[in-house]
């Protein structure tokens, strides 16, 4: 969700800036901008839509500045276009910003009053005019961070000045801020695998914090204007994902890169020779521990309420579930006895951020399960679960969303083990099961082709349902949410014993509804839903694991995922819902790595 890229060189830098700014694309965007010093000027050039019309403008018209920042844009304030894009420039400073300014009507208000004019209808231009208001009187640092003083919200800033062409400030407070290091050369980037081709060394800046980057230097100082020190992380080198290879998309090839990833989060995670998991240092005793409160965002937070049916199967444990924007406004109770674990792929998701804030504030301990070690929420946690699935590049989560599930199933039976509540030989057996994983992942990808004619069944469709119980309902979700999110059609999930509670309303001749039903101790239960959609003329698209139940002329398409233990049958069955969704939204023609309107890291509220 928008995205910045500075960089301060010995050498013309808008190729790399553009470069980088395409490895920024899947977070979303709408807009394009880049800006430039030559000559003691600033040389703005933006754009709406992708980043290859804003490389059009700069072969008509070179950029040749050694210093630079560039940015993607996701509309919060004002319509996407050019005059709304980032950067935001005066004659004297030029500024990119992700975040959101609060105060910013109020602020413009006090800015017109004094003279200014204002382009565009977002928040941003508004820093860009305190900041050159404040350089009237005093240097870029102090002028930064009277600036910032004023502002009320999130951001994370990329600012360069006209007068002073050496150099590149950068700002956080919310919004997740990197800093790279080479030879000569050095950037700023809201996300560390927009810097990776340029640099494996990396340092992250934390709320309030700046830094001032010239080819040769780079100095942090915090909120106190005092000089600081930052670590230097040596982050893992994947150029290899981005080429999407022989796929059409991202999206395709993390799908079928999804028993790979459980194969390495199994044997991460997995000491086969003791036949044990090794996750050790829990931040409470694991005996101590009265309750779990998993909290997450969208995709996330399915693979928690999965989690629930997990832990209370095989844990004595009581188990909460919130969604990140609900938790952080509530008043919740907070318990040093609790352990909170919080869900994200990208590790900056805010209000996930922001609710894990509170947890610290309140002193009581953190669990992290995320993709991205280097991120806020993993830096914030007390403990730190990585899902190992490599960088994900689509929009839509899937193989992420497997490995969180993967990651909280073991550090489920863990803990069970830790406290007693499971026996040996459920513990070993359970464990060898999970070594099955990635190969009944593998066939389950086997169902393409038949998921292939499904899809043209919803080419025609107003809508569909998702029907599940137990821990099937919790994918039921996932998949209305990915056909949602791909195919832009409206799509809802419920648990199958509630459609007589009101979801019946809206079966009607020929709806396909989406019936998950595996083996397990709700299956007849969710046979008999099905047959009152069935006998209300809804079309049903069968998902099971049995091998027995017959495909009658009553189903229209019936689909078997391959038999497995029955905790990790949820597992599987959200492979076919994704390639459902995305063969739909590919028969549609829709952008399946960057669908409308969505951000892969969301990283406002």
């Amino acid at each position: 969700m928008c995205g910045i890229i500075g960089i301060a060189s010995n050498k013309p830098v808008s190729i790399n800036i553009i470069n980088s700014l395409k490895k920024l694309e899947y977070r979303g965007y709408d807009s394009a901008g880049i800006a430039t010093l030559k000559d003691n000027s600033i040389d703005e050039k933006k754009c709406s839509g992708r980043v290859d019309e804003l490389e059009k403008l700069l072969l008509k018209s070179p950029s040749n500045g050694n210093i630079g920042i560039g940015h993607v844009r996701w509309a919060t304030h004002g319509i996407p276009n050019t005059v709304n894009a980032h950067p935001h420039s005066t004659e004297n400073v030029s500024v990119v910003h992700n975040g959101i300014i609060e105060n910013s009507d109020d602020l413009k208000k006090e800015l017109e009053t004094k003279g200014y004019i204002f382009k565009s209808q977002t928040d941003t231009e508004v820093i860009t005019m305190l900041l050159t208001e404040s350089l009237k009187n005093t240097d870029p640092l102090d002028s930064v961070f009277k600036t910032l003083s004023k502002l009320k919200g999130s951001f994370a800033l990329g600012i360069i000045f006209k007068n002073f062409s050496d150099i590149i400030i950068g700002a956080r407070r919310g919004s997740p801020l990197a800093v790279g290091y080479s030879n000569e050369e050095n950037y700023l980037g809201s996300d560390s695998y927009a810097l990776k081709s340029m640099t494996n060394k990396i340092s992250y800046l934390d709320d309030g914090e700046l830094c001032v980057l010239t080819k040769n230097n780079v100095s942090f100082y915090n909120v106190k204007k005092n000089k600081i020190n930052k670590k230097i992380h040596t982050v893992s080198d994947d150029e290899n994902v981005s080429d999407k290879g022989d796929y059409k998309n991202f999206m395709s090839k993390e799908i079928f890169e999804q028993p790979t990833t459980a194969k390495k989060c199994v044997s991460e995670y997995i000491d086969s020779l003791k036949k044990d998991i090794n996750i050790y240092n829990f931040p409470i005793d694991p005996k101590k521990i009265n309750k779990i409160i998993l909290i997450g965002c969208g995709t996330a937070y399915h693979s928690c309420l999965v989690a629930k049916y997990w832990f209370e199967e095989l844990t004595q444990i009581d188990i909460e579930i919130d969604i990140a924007s609900e938790f952080r406004y509530r008043n919740v109770k907070f318990d040093n006895n609790n352990l909170y674990i919080f869900v994200s792929q990208s590790g900056e998701t805010a209000d996930t951020a922001a609710a894990l804030e509170i947890c610290k504030k309140n002193r009581v301990k953190t669990c992290s399960v995320v993709n991205v070690v280097e991120s806020t929420i993993a830096r914030n946690s007390d403990w730190v679960l990585p899902i190992h699935a490599g960088p994900e590049i689509g929009v839509a989560s899937t193989k992420a969303f497997l490995g969180q599930l993967i990651v909280l199933y073991i550090s489920c039976l863990k803990l069970s083990s830790a406290r007693n509540e499971i026996d040996k030989k459920t513990y070993h057996q359970s464990i060898e099961n999970l070594k099955k994983l990635p190969e009944a992942i593998k066939k389950t990808l086997n169902l393409e082709t038949n998921i292939q004619l499904m899809a043209k069944e919803f080419l025609e469709a107003r809508g569909s349902m998702f029907l599940g119980r137990g821990s099937s309902f919790p994918i039921a979700l996932e998949g209305a949410l990915k056909l949602k999110e791909l195919s832009y059609l409206h799509a809802e999930g419920y648990p199958a014993g509630e459609m007589k509670h009101g979801p019946l309303a809206l079966i009607e001749e020929g709806l396909p509804v989406i019936v998950i039903a595996p083996k397990d101790k709700y299956y007849e239960k969710t046979l008999s839903n099905m047959q009152e959609v069935i006998s209300r003329g809804g079309k049903i698209f069968l998902i099971t694991n049995n091998k027995k139940v017959s495909i009658s002329e009553n189903i229209r398409f019936g689909l078997r995922v391959p038999y497995i233990d029955d905790t990790l049958t949820p597992i599987l069955l959200a492979v076919p819902l994704q390639l459902l969704a995305y063969h739909v939204a590919l028969l549609k023609n829709c952008d399946i790595d960057k669908p409308r309107n969505l951000a892969k890291s969301v990283t406002v509220e």
